[in-house]
């Protein structure tokens, strides 16, 4: 399976939902970079199940175990391997599944993939809580970038019909702190409400909501990142769409652009401060796959969660016919609440990466 990226510093995600243990293995850290664990785990904390009321009720407590790569809070320079037991799995929900795959779930295309024998008892490898191994790729990231003036936030822009205001052209650090410690990570907190209504209305009908996911980054060096198929886009769209239910990407003005003029989407450069910026960032900080020095801007779509208590239709693989599912369990009525932090990890991670690659001997 491909389940690593990265350049200069790979991350790899291993293990299963319903497996012994979860985890990572960073490789190309810097030797000697103190990582503040509590900070680490505060941040993992933000997607950890069970958390709220509008999450999944399975418990788990996501304390990694790091196996190697760190010591005394500081990095090794050897390769960092930190795993997550898991103590909550309930795999007898999922057995109807070997034979009834879950519409929009990979329960079918990993059975053509991988044959009769792969695991997808609480979605496998596939699943959404192996989102957690990269928070803890990320937290580490974000940790070391803010280290060097580079900060990485976001925020639910909506959920469903409730929508959040954009970042405003130049986000602060404190903003990116201001909404992680709210109940939903949104800008205005007057949306709350209105968010809440919406994905309580989707449980209570036995159904899910979607959500679009806004990330920023600043402090962003410009010159990063090159042309075609290396671009900084290329990388964060790769990445990104690493992560479960994820199914759009958008920079700068995104789609919107395709309704404009040139002379309506295109920055125009000034000087501010002894430093040359652009009056807006319709580019979303790249210009030909390279950083320009505003801040990197995009937005992922994350879909409704496909497992829901109506019931659906699908096929009997078994006997070749078709029939009906109704699934129960534990699940997000929204999984773009948790997956905030998780966008920030990636996008953190592969900053990280292309800020590195600039440092041939591995050093800041």
């Amino acid at each position: 399976m491909s389940s690593v990226f990265g350049s200069a510093i790979k991350i790899s995600v291993f293990g299963a939902s319903h497996g012994k243990a979860i985890g990572v293995v960073i490789d190309g850290l810097p030797a000697g970079e103190k990582i503040d664990l509590d900070e680490l785990y505060s941040f993992m904390c933000r997607r950890r199940p069970g958390s709220s009321p509008l999450t999944t009720q399975r418990r788990e407590k996501d304390m990694p175990v790091f196996l190697s790569g760190i010591r005394d809070q500081m990095t090794t320079g050897s390769p960092l391997c930190a795993v997550i037991e898991n103590s909550d799995a309930q795999s007898k929900d999922y057995s109807q599944f070997r034979d009834k795959p879950r519409p929009s779930h990979a329960d079918y295309t990993a059975r053509l993939r991988y044959g009769d024998g792969v695991d997808m008892d609480g979605g496998g490898h596939f699943s959404g809580r192996l989102t957690a191994p990269l928070t803890i790729a990320g937290g580490i990231a974000k940790q070391l970038l803010a280290k060097r003036s580079i900060f990485i936030g976001a925020h639910l822009k909506s959920v469903g019909n409730a929508e959040d205001e954009s970042f405003p052209l130049f986000p602060t650090a404190e903003l990116f702190d201001e909404i992680a410690k709210r109940q939903l990570a949104v800008i205005d907190s007057g949306v709350i409400p209105s968010m809440t209504k919406e994905i309580e209305n989707a449980r209570a009908e036995g159904d899910s909501v979607g959500g679009i996911i806004e990330c920023c980054a600043i402090g962003v060096p410009g010159g990063l990142g090159s042309p075609m198929f290396d671009g900084v886009e290329n990388r964060l769209a790769h990445a990104i769409f690493g992560i479960p239910a994820v199914k759009g990407i958008e920079f700068g003005a995104g789609f919107a652009c395709g309704k404009m003029r040139g002379s309506e989407h295109n920055d125009p450069f000034i000087v501010s401060d002894g430093k040359i910026i652009t009056e807006k960032n319709d580019h979303g900080g790249a210009i030909g796959g390279i950083t320009s020095g505003m801040p990197i801007v995009f937005r992922a779509a994350v879909k409704p969660t496909p497992s829901i208590s109506k019931e659906q239709r699908t096929v009997s693989l078994s006997k070749m016919e078709n029939t009906t599912l109704t699934i129960t369990g534990r699940h997000d009525p929204c999984i773009a609440v948790r997956a905030v932090p998780v966008v920030e990890a990636v996008a953190a991670s592969v900053i990280l990466d292309l800020y590195m690659e600039e440092n041939e001997n591995g050093s800041y």
